[in-house]
């Protein structure tokens, strides 16, 4: 049996929301491997591909004054709420 292949590396980012000031930042190492395994009566192809967590942050920004859930509401209701 004998065994050969390749390996492809990515850096991948990913931004998530996390609260209402509040940004989730990962960063990920992508490694892709090509093996092909090689026996005597067959040869197999295939494509390995995981990530492997490198770093994650909140990024914090700022406190908003005021915070509005309108959801529900009809367009004559938000602006009597407004005003």
């Amino acid at each position: 049996m004998l065994v050969d292949g390749s390996v492809e590396t990515d850096l991948r980012s990913e931004f998530q929301e996390a609260g209402i000031n509040q940004t989730l930042h990962r960063i990920y190492l992508e490694v892709r491997c090509n093996v092909t395994i090689l026996t005597p009566y067959n040869t197999m192809t295939e494509t390995i591909v995981n990530q492997v967590l490198l770093m994650e942050g909140v990024i914090i920004g700022n406190i908003p004054d005021t915070y509005y859930n309108l959801e529900g509401l009809n367009n004559d209701q938000n602006m009597e709420m407004i005003e």
